[in-house]
């Protein structure tokens, strides 16, 4: 089978996977490195172990509407694993059997497995965002402050994630306040000290701590085209940025924190290191993230690196 391919809904009904086959799914998704990536690190624990000769993972683009009706099948087609990104992460919830603590926090799952009675969900987006901040910019999220922008599945997780850190200070931007509301509900359920403020993403708060980091989450920068979610200019000099999104690897956000001298960096290492996370429930075997690494930058065209 060609795992570069994006496959759809009706290639789901038609097409045999055989072996043991992963995926994921998201809509649009044809941006998407993950194949190359999981594909990378299943090769090099095929080295070792005969177990994952006949283990593949492969990309599907499925519409919101559509969604339920595929999970079901990719359940019946026995996909062992399944990745979710934009816009499946909450509305899984609805539709799986079991979720794990973490997850249940967060509100959003970015993970399945695959049992006899539907699929369990797991949340590693929160991990992989700490440890990307912490090897791109240097910033543990423990004491740290954090402008978040977003509210949708990885902003949830990315919030939970800095309650349970113990950050300083969380604000939360989103277009939407009724979708802000909905978030504060989940870390409601989130036990920590960590005091939260909101604000409208035209509207950045005025007396901002000298330093911190701002964390897009937001899908404002996925086109070529999109404005910067925040007015930069109006962040300390002392506040670093990331942005979740990978792909492009300079959205404008990042762009004109750089033009400003803003430390900055993209998503890419907590696309990994989540992807990690996801293929060692799959797997239950330790997974090389520098294999995972390698293969998103060639994929990207960008230099190679190491974490």
């Amino acid at each position: 089978m060609n795992t570069e391919k994006t496959y759809t809904l009706r290639d789901l009904e038609t097409t045999e996977f055989s072996g043991t086959p992963l995926a994921v799914i998201g809509h649009p998704i044809q941006h998407s490195v993950s194949p190359a990536m999981h594909n990378a690190a299943l090769a090099k624990l095929r080295e070792t172990d005969s177990r994952f000769i006949d283990w593949a993972y492969y990309r599907f683009d499925i519409a919101p509407e559509d969604f339920a009706q595929a999970l079901a099948l990719f359940h019946k087609r026995c996909f062992l694993g399944l990745n979710l990104t934009i816009p499946h992460k909450v509305q899984a919830l609805d539709l799986i059997q079991g979720i794990s603590p973490d997850a249940q926090s967060m509100g959003a799952v970015n993970t399945l497995v695959w049992d006899e009675l539907g699929y369990d969900g797991f949340n590693t987006d929160g991990y992989g965002l700490s440890r990307g901040l912490e090897l791109d910019l240097g910033v543990p999220l423990k004491d740290a402050n954090v402008i978040l922008l977003g509210s949708g599945g990885a902003a949830r997780a990315a919030a939970v994630q800095c309650m349970l850190s113990d950050c300083a200070q969380l604000y939360v931007g989103n277009r939407t306040p009724e979708r802000l509301q909905d978030l504060l509900a989940v870390l409601g359920g989130v036990s920590g000290s960590t005091p939260t403020r909101t604000f409208a993403l035209n509207n950045l708060p005025q007396d901002l701590p000298e330093c911190g980091v701002v964390v897009n989450a937001t899908s404002l920068g996925l086109q070529t085209s999109d404005p910067a979610p925040i007015d930069v200019a109006r962040l300390p000099v002392g506040w670093k940025v990331y942005d979740m999104i990978y792909n492009p690897t300079k959205t404008a956000l990042l762009e004109q924190s750089s033009a400003r001298a803003l430390p900055i960096a993209n998503g890419l290492s907590m696309l990994v290191h989540q992807g990690a996370r996801s293929l060692e429930l799959w797997t239950h075997s330790k997974v090389d993230a520098d294999a995972m690494m390698n293969a998103a930058c060639h994929s990207l065209k960008l230099p190679l690196r190491h974490d």
